[in-house]
């Protein structure tokens, strides 16, 4: 099937357009982007900068993608966004370029569903198969790792870590790192025990299910400082390999954690 492009549509000389995208009504493509195959611009879709998407996309109406960012140290650099493939990104979501300070890049990885309203800004880095609900908000430098979910009216303040499998609940705000596994909740947001359902959907095993709780216990049920969890999680670690994304996290977190 050809690529279709609506002539209300305008693509700037230079960009790059796949086989089989679809153009919707009223977009606008600048000239240095790139859109993979099989993607879909509904309508009054923007994508400006140096951005470049994959395959499969579906991108809805009054998206904008690779804009100028909000950061006012920003003088015009080439930073870059980029976007993987089989995201669903739904009305009015916004995914703003990196910056020279924050290493140049915006990148949304796979399998992704952002919803209505929901903001990725400058020097994100998010994951596979991550959800955003409607109104979540992203600041500058968040990383989500993969299988996170941000309920709806969610903020996250710059420079937080995320870890894998970590549900934050609706109406929260996070203004330190969340640890894998986790839900978050309140404003600002404190742990409230392990995804258990999350995790059993994705296949985990009983023993791997167990060795996550002991290790939530270690971190916060246990009295232990910080430095002393850290050193019984490592141990546990090399036993159950779930447990090594802990370490991981551990190495990235500059915030200090959710207590």
């Amino acid at each position: 099937m050809a690529t279709e492009i609506h002539p209300s549509s305008v693509i700037e000389k230079g960009a790059k357009i796949g086989d089989n995208v679809k153009i919707g009504p009223f977009c606008y493509i600048g000239e240095h982007v790139e859109i993979g195959d099989g993607t879909c611009l509904k309508s009054h879709v923007v994508v400006n900068g140096h951005t470049k998407i994959g395959q499969n996309n579906q991108i809805y109406q009054f998206a904008s993608i690779g804009e100028v960012n909000q950061d006012l140290k920003y003088r015009g650099e080439p930073t870059r966004t980029e976007i993987g493939d089989r995201n669903l990104i739904r009305e009015s979501v916004t995914i703003h370029r990196g910056t020279v300070q924050g290493g140049e890049l915006t990148r949304i990885g796979s399998d992704n569903l952002l919803m209505i309203n929901a903001h990725v800004a400058h020097d994100c880095i998010i994951g596979d198969r991550c959800i955003l609900a409607n109104n979540a908000t992203l600041g500058g430098h968040v990383q989500l790792d993969d299988h996170v979910i941000i309920g709806g009216m969610t903020a996250v303040h710059q420079f937080c870590v995320i870890g894998s499998h970590v549900m934050v609940g609706g109406c929260s705000g996070v203004a330190q790192d969340v640890p894998p596994y986790v839900i978050a909740q309140g404003n600002h947001a404190t742990p409230h025990g392990v995804n258990y359902e999350g995790l059993k959907r994705r296949g985990f095993s009983k023993e791997a299910l167990q060795a996550i709780r002991n290790t939530y216990k270690i971190l916060y049920r246990n009295g232990l400082t910080l430095d002393d969890a850290k050193v019984e999680i490592a141990m546990l670690a090399k036993q159950y390999p779930e447990v090594q994304l802990f370490n991981d996290f551990f190495a990235r977190s500059t915030r200090g954690i959710i207590r």
